[in-house]
């Protein structure tokens, strides 16, 4: 008999009925308050959140039905309560049972056949049915009264629920709620109670619910303030940037270099960008402020722009994004990015506009956030192509665009480091070779990139061996006479890995010129480090040596103090010499001194100041006294 025939013929076990899950409510809100929401502020949202999706459920069956939602708070005596009463679809004790007793239960989620809600679901903020619990991080009771406007004959129902988990449901006379709508109490639980004060709950509902379209007060005092100033008509451009920025001050606390509209009605956004007045890092996450459907969502959305676009800050409604379960942050999906991609091209069609209209108001944008533009442009041609004009960029000839530079110079010299474009600045300039210094972010990206929006453009990485060929040799017969004194220098010099040549150039008042590469960096730390290692990794490290060029030390034959030293004629002194020209300029090109030059440093200054105070005593030859 197989295996599948013997297991058929046992007898079957009967079945287990199904079990359901027990829920700790205290747990739960405990979950709620420290991990889902950041803050208790979220118990008001999610209150106003339920009253207008309410509202926008009965006006999709009664679309002349009221839309207000009051609410009333009392501190003043025993514990703080909050009441808010809104004019919704209201709840049948039906409803009360499958709905606010479900934990996770949504009627925006019920089956259309038997709800008609379902069809207006697409205007209700809340989608996750666990928004009433967040009260339960500030109340300790929750009472819910409640009529149904889709059941005009139903009594009014009251839900009772204290944060222990238990709840009571009864029916109520007429007169305890004689139209269709629901009310929610709230009474603090201990140490919770500054929640329900009536001043936090009027800054708390303006924060959230300031763009929301029904009549919200609390008490007396408005809270919606629409149209959004996005939106609302100006006598003139002049007069809405003044408004507008009065709007990003009280909002975001400075005042905007400059306003990008960012309506962008297929993507169902309202809103606008703040241009912020001062240089921010590229590394810095900027946040934005948005709100859905009129109910504020999140005021630190961080993936609503391209990282490129750091430089704003932006507040705007929408009706298309998707919130996460807090409702406290956006879900990435590709509507977001579509989003994105959108409001990122709003931004830079406002660039352009600048770039073709607006050349003063682009400069000063640029003085500010001209990191962020290359940004933008690296990636992008066309926006390289328009802003190459205006792009600040630090050269020999001073701070120009790359335009203006490379009508200058038929090759733009480039190079990748701060510290070498020091190196060779003073130099290069002199001899009229144009570099740009590409040490900067995004700047040698640029330089690159510009061959490819300026057609026959030359561009080229400057290296040591490009700058000494530009300098000018000395005569072959006096380099003779210098024989023995370059052979004391290279000798000297090469103890420490570097070469030496001797050059006239300009400027006279500079003795010594420092020039290494990449290339020559990596080749000196390989030594250094194989000098270091074991045996071991001596070989290892020594197979990898290549062909690198070296650092080179330039000798100015022009300068007065070279032609002095290289008159000397004491080995030991023309050593401790060129040591001193080799450690002024490692200073001057500000490298990272190694150790081994940090002795070096030191030798030559103490030699130096041996051979002074020996000339001093009087007992010294000519060497001391041979102009050095």
């Amino acid at each position: 008999m197989d295996s599948q025939t013997s297991q058929s013929s046992q007898p079957s076990q009967p079945s287990q009925p199904p079990h359901t899950f027990q829920v700790d409510l205290r747990g739960l809100v405990d979950l709620l308050s420290h991990h889902l929401y950041s803050s208790p502020r979220v118990y008001l949202r999610e209150l106003l959140q339920n009253a207008v999706d309410a509202i926008t459920a009965r006006r999709a069956e009664q679309p002349d039905a009221p839309a207000r939602v009051r609410l009333y708070a009392d501190s003043r005596e025993g514990a703080a309560t909050l009441r808010v009463e809104d004019t919704g679809v209201g709840l049948t004790e039906a409803d009360v049972h499958d709905l606010l007793a479900t934990i996770g239960r949504s009627s925006k989620r019920a089956d259309p056949i038997a709800d008609g809600l379902q069809e207006a679901r697409s205007g209700f903020l809340g989608q996750f049915g666990i928004g009433l619990l967040a009260c339960f991080v500030v109340a300790e009771r929750i009472r819910v009264v409640s009529r149904s406007a889709r059941t005009p004959n139903a009594p009014p129902v009251e839900w009772t629920a204290s944060d222990d988990g238990s709840y009571t449901v009864r029916t109520l006379p007429r007169e305890a709620r004689p139209e269709p709508g629901t009310t929610v109490h709230l009474v603090a639980r201990a140490g919770a109670g500054e929640w329900l004060t009536p001043g936090r709950v009027l800054a708390l509902a303006r924060d959230f619910g300031s763009l929301l379209p029904y009549d919200v007060r609390v008490g007396e005092e408005a809270v919606t303030d629409l149209p959004a100033p996005w939106d609302r008509s100006y006598h003139s451009p002049a007069a809405r940037r003044v408004a507008l920025a009065r709007h990003c001050h009280d909002l975001f606390g400075f005042t905007p270099l400059d306003t990008i509209g960012l309506d962008v009605p297929l993507a169902g956004i309202r809103g606008v960008a703040y241009v912020l007045p001062s240089a921010v890092s590229p590394a810095q996450r900027a946040t934005h402020r948005v709100h859905l459907k009129g109910m504020l969502l999140t005021e630190r959305a961080e993936q609503l722009l391209p990282d490129w676009a750091f430089f704003v800050r932006c507040v705007l409604d929408t009706d298309s994004l998707r919130p996460t379960a807090s409702r406290e942050a956006l879900y990435e999906d590709e509507t977001l990015a579509a989003v994105r991609e959108a409001l990122g091209e709003r931004i830079r069609s406002w660039l352009t506009g600048l770039a073709a209209g607006d050349p003063e108001r682009l400069a000063a944008f640029l003085s500010v956030h001209h990191l962020g533009v290359k940004s933008l442009a690296r990636h992008d041609g066309e926006m390289l192509r328009t802003m190459l004009p205006w792009l600040p960029f630090e050269t020999t000839d001073g701070r120009l665009s790359l335009e203006e530079f490379a009508q200058r110079h038929p090759v733009v010299h480039f190079t990748r480091t701060v510290e070498e474009y020091r190196q060779v600045a003073p130099i290069a300039s002199a001899q009229g070779v144009g570099v740009v210094n590409g040490g900067y972010t995004y700047d040698s990206e640029l330089v690159e990139a510009l061959p490819s929006v300026r057609p026959g453009t030359v561009v080229a990485e400057l290296d040591a061996e490009t700058v000494t060929a530009h300098l000018d040799s000395v005569d072959a017969a006096e380099e003779l006479a210098l024989s023995e004194f370059l052979a004391v220098a290279r000798t000297t010099l090469d103890a420490v890995g570097c070469d030496m040549a001797l050059r006239a150039f300009h400027p006279l008042s500079v003795p010594a010129l420092h020039l290494d590469d990449r290339a020559a960096r990596h080749e000196q730390a390989r030594a250094d480090a194989e000098e270091q290692a074991d045996d071991l990794w001596a070989g290892i490290l020594g197979s990898l040596r290549g062909s690198a060029p070296r650092a080179r030390l330039v000798l100015n034959h022009l300068n007065p103090l070279v032609r002095r030293i290289s008159s000397l004629r004491d080995p030991e002194l023309i050593a401790t010499a060129t040591e001193s020209l080799y450690g002024q300029a490692l200073l001057m090109a500000q490298r990272p001194l190694r150790p081994a030059d940090t002795a070096l440093l030191n030798r030559s200054f103490i030699g130096l100041l041996e051979w002074a105070t020996h000339g001093e005593s009087g007992t010294t030859g000519d060497s001391a006294g041979g102009g050095f």
